[in-house]
């Protein structure tokens, strides 16, 4: 059963931790690092690619680059040598070669620490520094990537429209005790990873299901509608009781595209060969 729409976000929050806590008893990044070195840049491998991929990697490339000045030696080409199997390769080896002699540079050699000291690095972005200023440094900061805006959001974390991941990350800052914005951020990651997933997120095992404003739309959509004839249209129009194959679209209050009856306008249409209406939820994907 989901619980009262109307149930405030600080009370949403408190029993969503709760539950995640219990399920995910030790969250943290799933990067396999040794340092503050090793973990930059496992992080800024990790751009639009996955995890498990960058640990793949990792193992040969710090075995031969394990600190900046060995990196910031070496050259575009022999990085790439390292990385190739991973996302955009080139871009990467440019940006961890120019960013191991920017540290030697300019900061004897040691990562620097703050949010705004790591975003003047190369290929450093606002989201990669405050993952390294906060699980290298515990830097009170919350990065907000897009496992934690699509759960943000699908969850109730923030209020609507809350539609980038820099609005998310305020309103989550303001929502939590800064002492908890570490433990939240991974929490929020790995419940996104395994669980609320962007596509096929598994809501009957979610253990926040009863807390998730997302869920209670999904529960709030019709019933499929049983013995309709597919041979009669592809569509079902439940309110003029007729059938169709060509529909229009129309985007609802959420601004999500709809199938509509292209007689009548309405929403209410099924599948007639499932039985299922065409409803969509807003889930957030980016």
């Amino acid at each position: 059963m989901v619980k009262d729409k109307s149930m405030s976000r600080l009370q949403r929050a408190k029993d969503v931790f709760g539950i995640l806590r219990t399920v995910i008893p030790a969250p943290e990044t799933e990067l396999e690092y040794r340092d503050s070195w090793q973990l930059l840049v496992a992080v800024m491998l990790s751009a639009q690619c996955t995890d498990a991929r960058v640990n793949l990697v990792t193992p040969a490339l710090f075995k031969r680059f394990p600190d900046t000045a060995s990196m910031a030696a070496s050259t575009q080409e022999e990085v790439f040598k390292s990385i190739r199997s991973i996302s955009y390769p080139n871009s990467k080896a440019k940006h961890l070669v120019e960013t191991a002699r920017l540290i030697q540079e300019e900061f004897g050699g040691a990562v620097p620490q703050t949010v705004d000291e790591l975003i003047t690095l190369k290929g450093v972005g606002r989201k990669t520094a405050q993952v390294v200023a906060s699980v290298a440094f515990n830097v009170p900061t919350f990065a907000v990537d897009t496992h934690i805006f699509r759960i943000a959001n699908r969850i109730g974390l923030v209020p609507k429209n809350t539609n980038t991941t820099d609005k998310v990350s305020k309103k989550l800052k303001q929502l939590l005790p800064m002492d908890d914005w570490g433990e939240a951020h991974h929490l929020l990651i790995l419940h996104g990873r395994y669980t609320c997933t962007a596509r096929s997120p598994q809501c009957e095992a979610c253990p926040i299901q009863s807390h998730c404003v997302y869920f209670g739309k999904l529960q709030a959509l019709p019933d499929p509608r049983p013995g309709l004839n597919p041979q009669k249209g592809t569509y079902y129009c439940a309110t003029r009781k007729h059938y169709f194959d060509q529909p229009d679209r129309m985007s609802d209050r959420q601004g999500v595209e709809q199938i509509v009856c292209p007689r009548c306008g309405s929403m209410n249409v099924f599948y007639s060969k499932s039985g299922k209406t065409s409803k969509q939820v807003l889930d957030y994907r980016v």
